[in-house]
């Protein structure tokens, strides 16, 4: 079992940092996505369960200067405590002094505190030591189940943990299943291990293929970046997505793979529009002869085939990246295809990891979020990881 899972926290108060920045609606402020707060459920319920009580700390949003209402955790105590089966949720209107201080103090066991948005303070993203000790004397232990913001060096993730024993310092369970099912990948994989990458640029993630080249044995590249793959082998890609300044990086991930035999499988067809729209008209094309005007916007029907077939004999499977302009009707079926082969593959034992915004909504927009492995909450932090970088959050509890 895990130290959290083994530690009793009866008559503690535990401090914990969740990532509640859910988005929130424009004008009515209710949330839209509840899936990072239900995610935190667990362990609050834990240290509730054990007899201990709960103060909790996230932030909301980008506030500029100080406080504003749209960024107002107050906004979430209601549903907060319907996800806590109608517990009653007290809010303390600061992060920090009077107020919060007293509320914390007098907190009962199995009682729950919100704290106000830590980002009203600028010190919270400067990792500010000060504001950090600060924090620290709300809680007897501090509890970092917010993967989300672990690879920012924050005084809430990260700079708080010098003023808490080593013993007082505990993953949550969410952060315990992120880090598990992270390292389950990068460093216990099962071979064929196929990493599936999309999104809009290579820029954005050619670190993580650098350093999948050296795990993977299979990289499958869809989304707008692989028309800058398309141009740099000599292809016409029309509109297409495309970074000129990154063809020569394109060619020499291409050149690294085929040294250290990793099988990089780019779309060879595509579904292509006469404008970036949703009433676009499209035809279906050879990646590398797109006519001058049209965009590739999904991958084609052959891409598609192709990919479900290298993910259907897969052991391993981490996909990050949709594969094409999803969110419209005419350009979904590409990243539909590959969330029902990842979905196959895993029924039939593959490990599979989806992590990173846009591949995260379209798993759940298909009903699939419960047919693969693991689903991260972690956009960026899970980024980082694959990267081979040490996230601040996940070294502060274990240093």
């Amino acid at each position: 079992m895990s130290k959290f899972s083994n530690h009793q926290f009866a008559n503690q108060k535990a401090l914990i940092r969740v990532d509640f920045n859910v988005p929130l609606d424009k004008t009515t402020l209710a949330i839209t996505d509840d899936t990072r707060m239900k995610a935190a459920i667990p362990t609050i319920q834990k240290i509730l369960n054990d007899g201990g009580s709960v103060i909790l700390m996230s932030h909301l949003g980008r506030p500029k200067e100080g406080p504003e209402d749209k960024y107002s955790l107050k906004h979430l105590v209601q549903h907060l405590s319907n996800l806590l089966g109608g517990k009653t949720v007290f809010f303390a209107n600061d992060c920090i002094g009077e107020q919060a201080t007293l509320t914390a103090s007098m907190l009962k066991a199995g009682e729950v505190l919100l704290l106000e948005n830590l980002r009203f303070y600028k010190e919270e993203e400067k990792g500010d030591t000060a504001f950090a000790e600060k924090l620290s004397k709300l809680g007897d232990v501090w509890v970092n189940d917010a993967f989300g913001t672990a690879h920012r060096a924050h005084a809430s993730t990260a700079i708080i943990a010098k003023f808490y024993a080593k013993e007082n310092r505990f993953f949550g369970l969410l952060m315990e299943a992120e880090v598990k099912a992270a390292e389950q990948v990068l460093h216990k994989a099962q071979k064929p291990f196929t990493a599936i990458i999309g999104g809009a640029k290579v820029s954005d993630k050619i670190l993580i293929i650098e350093n999948l080249l050296e795990k993977a044995t299979d990289i499958i590249i869809g989304g707008g970046m692989a028309y800058t793959f398309m141009k740099a082998k000599g292809g016409s890609i029309g509109g297409s997505l495309c970074e000129d300044d990154r063809l020569q990086t394109a060619l020499e991930i291409l050149e690294k793979a085929k040294q250290k035999n990793v099988s990089i499988h780019l779309p060879e067809d595509s579904i292509i529009a006469d404008k970036f729209a949703a009433d676009a008209n499209t035809q279906l094309t050879n990646s590398n002869a797109i006519p001058t005007g049209w965009m590739g916007l999904d991958i084609g029907t052959n891409a598609a085939t192709k990919f479900a077939s290298v993910i259907n004999s897969s052991k391993t499977i981490l996909w990050n990246g949709p594969m094409g302009v999803f969110e419209m009707e005419k350009f979904q079926a590409g990243t539909k295809a590959i969330a029902v082969a990842v979905a196959e593959s895993t029924q039939n034992g593959a490990f599979s990891l989806v992590g990173g915004g846009d591949s995260v909504a379209a798993v759940n927009q298909f009903g699939f979020n419960d047919k693969v492995s693991y689903v991260s909450t972690g956009g960026g932090a899970m980024l980082e990881y694959f990267e081979g970088k040490i996230l601040p959050g996940i070294a502060a509890v274990n240093e």
